[in-house]
Formats: C-alpha cells, sequence, structure tokens
C-alpha cells in the first residue's frame, strides 16, 4: 500500500476576532472605610471613563490569578480574591467583541494605589453618583450593591 504523500493543508489564517466568547476578570476591591476601587481607562474603548479593574485571562492561568494580576497591574494594589460575585456574559458588553467575565470581591493586602497599564488614575469611591462607568460595569456595580437599582 503506497503512503499519501499529498503536502498538509496551509493552516486556516487566524481572524481578529475570536470565534467565541474571550474570557475576562474585574475587581470588585472594596474597603467598607474608603468605598470600591475604579480606574479611569487610558485606552479604547471608553477611553476616559471609569470602570472596574480587570482584563483578558491569560492561558494557563486561573480566573483567580487574573485578577489578582490585573488588579496589580492597573491599580498598584495586592488583592486577595475572596467571593465571586457574577459573571456577565452578554454579548454587546464590550462593543471589540463578545467577552464573559468573572467578577470577584477582592480585599486589598498591600500595595500602594496608584494607576498603571491601561489605566490613567486608579481611586477609591465612596459614593458613585453621576460617575460616567464603561462597559457593563453600572449593571455590575448595580448587582454588588454599590449602586441603586432602577426602578
Amino acid at each position: 500500500m503506497k503512503a499519501d504523500r499529498r503536502p498538509a493543508a496551509a493552516p486556516a489564517p487566524r481572524s481578529r476576532t475570536p470565534a467565541g466568547p474571550v474570557l475576562t476578570v474585574d475587581a470588585l476591591i472594596v474597603d467598607p472605610a474608603r468605598g470600591i476601587v475604579l480606574i479611569r481607562r487610558a485606552r479604547a474603548p471608553f477611553a476616559g471613563r471609569w470602570a472596574l479593574p480587570g482584563g483578558f485571562v491569560e492561558r494557563g492561568e486561573t480566573c483567580e490569578a487574573a485578577c489578582a494580576r490585573e488588579a496589580r497591574e492597573e491599580t498598584g494594589l495586592i488583592v486577595a480574591p475572596v467571593a465571586l460575585a457574577g459573571v456577565y456574559s452578554d454579548p454587546s458588553r464590550d462593543p471589540r467583541f463578545h467577552t464573559c467575565s468573572v467578577v470577584y470581591s477582592c480585599r486589598p493586602v498591600g500595595g500602594r494605589l496608584r494607576g498603571g497599564d491601561d489605566a490613567a488614575v486608579a481611586r477609591w469611591f465612596a459614593d458613585l453618583t453621576g460617575v460616567a462607568l464603561a462597559f457593563d460595569h453600572a449593571r455590575i456595580l448595580t448587582d454588588a450593591g454599590f449602586l441603586p437599582a432602577d426602578p
């Protein structure tokens, strides 16, 4: 029997848009005395708006580790994820492509608050009234009890 010696097919070109939802994380960094940490986004989408610290989960990384890493990169704070706050997967939550975000409540355990990576500024908010939020973060903050639910 003769072996098939046809050349292997070239791999399909990679698309810039992922085939399925991209896994992300967001951190609800809470301190009862100071409130919650938000970052002002330095880049599109939503440049200039306030957001929860977060970002993409890297290959081989747990969601909890990604949450702690992203929080440290964007806020300078060392955090401990303490509880799952929710999973948000609305296909329109990010205008770039479909993402699915795992959100953790986090306790700050060290570091110094400062903006970093794609965060122009990081700061504590005791009151979120009138704060222009990015992505679906108003919904996340409402679900977590930091914003009032719409009547």
